[in-house]
């Protein structure tokens, strides 16, 4: 079966390169548009990817500059603040997900979709590192018969830098992030200041100095679990890996609490492991979404709605995924 080309704005960036090594390793035959403003530069990024064309996306027409050709999905690696590729992608009736807004800020896309919920699927892929928490914290939650509270702490390691418009979205979400999103014994609320400084353990047990970050992670495990106290903290460092002496990782630390499915108190600790750092691993997510959205898994594509990446990924799949790229979900001893 043959599929129309899937159109990656921002796709000349780390994470854009990152998402078509992960699509062509099962895909490879997949058409890939990378666009965006500066056409000899997407050309540039096309040409090293293979099956792929760099076209120039002009934001302030309606069809983006393609004009009647044909696209089967919409990935936004960047900020976009005008909403131009979500009301193409419901214009032409084909799935769009964007991976760059915060919290704070998704109101404009989420009345696109309210105006319009039937035109296309539109993943709201705001999780940390597009699912990368939640899928795997959904799947463990499932030996407690009662969860009750969630904690995650994500490190980033100083080196896993990213490129130029990764930097940029976080100098956006730093300079405008109000406080913490936080769910406290069933009550959302902001941590700010003091309150949202913390730490964490790594991988190896070395303590994290990290803040509060407003992930949506909080809100979409809080609903799907009922857990009463939900907290993500951020921590930027030295991952474990290279603590060893080898290169960079990235780590999740997921700890969970509650009660097991005989009523018995229950906590476990576990870690998302990636040897790449974080772009590979968002990269996976994001191939992930596409096949399960336009069914290249041979399966029918995602109907339209409004989706956080977790009800569309499924944990089995992903974590075989992620084996096959080296990654590791462990469990770690409680401390």
């Amino acid at each position: 079966m043959s599929f129309a080309p899937v159109l990656l704005l921002g796709g000349s960036g780390s994470i854009g390169g990152q998402t078509a090594r992960a699509i062509r390793a099962a895909y490879p035959d997949l058409p890939l548009l990378i666009g965006g403003r500066d056409l000899a530069r997407a050309q540039h990024a096309a040409a090293k990817m293979g099956g792929a064309e760099g076209i120039a996306i002009d934001t302030a027409r309606a069809d983006l500059g393609l004009g009647e050709r044909k696209i089967s999905a919409v990935v936004v690696l960047y900020k976009d603040h005008t909403l131009a590729a979500l009301r193409f992608a419901q214009s032409r009736g084909v799935p769009h997900l964007s991976i760059s807004s915060g919290v704070f800020e998704i109101a404009p896309e989420i009345a696109s979709f309210m105006h319009a919920p039937g035109a296309s699927a539109v993943v709201l892929g705001y999780e940390w590192l597009v699912g990368a928490t939640t899928v795997p914290a959904l799947h463990l939650s499932k030996a407690f018969g009662q969860v009750h509270e969630i904690r995650i702490g994500a490190l980033v390691d100083e080196q896993d830098v990213g490129g130029p418009a990764v930097a940029a979205d976080f100098d956006h979400l730093h300079h405008l992030l109000p406080a913490a999103l936080t769910r406290r014994a069933g009550v959302y609320l902001w941590r700010e200041g003091d309150e949202a400084k913390g730490t964490f353990s790594a991988l190896d047990g070395t303590k994290i100095p990290a803040t509060g970050f407003s992930s949506i992670d909080v809100v979409g495990l809080a609903t799907a679990t009922g857990a009463h106290s939900v907290l993500f903290d951020l921590g930027m460092g030295i991952s474990s890996s290279r603590r060893k002496g080898g290169t960079f990782s990235t780590e999740i630390i997921i700890e969970i609490s509650g009660l097991d499915q005989a009523g018995q108190a229950l906590r476990t600790r576990n870690a998302v492991v990636h040897p790449g750092g974080a772009a590979p691993l968002t990269g996976m997510s994001i191939a992930l979404l596409l096949e399960r959205l336009i069914g290249l898994d041979g399966k029918p594509p995602v109907a339209p709605g409004l989706y956080f990446p977790y009800q569309i990924l499924e944990a089995s799949h992903y974590l075989t995924r992620l084996a096959e790229e080296g990654g590791q979900l462990l469990e770690l001893p409680l401390l």
